[in-house]
Formats: structure tokens, C-alpha cells, sequence
């Protein structure tokens, strides 16, 4: 079976958002706006989603 990924895009500046937020976006490998990466679709990844979703738009 194949690995399941998250596709998640930064659609909004972390610029204003709290610091902690801001270094959960930099660890998901978000570093410009409208950057896409894949991500493993685990509870490790879902905890940083929930916690920066506004932040984000995300394609399952």
C-alpha cells in the first residue's frame, strides 16, 4: 500500500502569527508564499496542520 501524502500550500504571511507558528511553518518546509509541499499524512503532521491551518490551504 502506498503512503498517503498531504499536499499543503502557505497561502498567508506567517509574519503576524505568533512566533511558535511561525517556526511550525518553517519546519513543514514552508518558506515563501504559495509554496507547496508534500507531506506525510500522519498524526505528527495533522497536530502541525491544526495548530497553522489558517495559515494554509490543504489538498488531501
Amino acid at each position: 500500500m502506498a503512503e498517503k501524502n498531504i499536499k499543503v500550500t502557505l497561502v498567508k504571511s506567517p509574519i503576524g502569527a505568533k512566533p511558535k507558528h511561525r517556526k511550525t511553518v518553517e519546519a513543514m518546509g514552508l518558506t515563501k508564499l504559495h509554496k507547496t509541499v508534500e507531506l506525510p499524512d500522519n498524526e505528527a503532521t495533522r497536530g502541525q496542520i491544526a495548530q497553522v491551518g489558517y495559515l494554509l490551504q490543504i489538498e488531501e
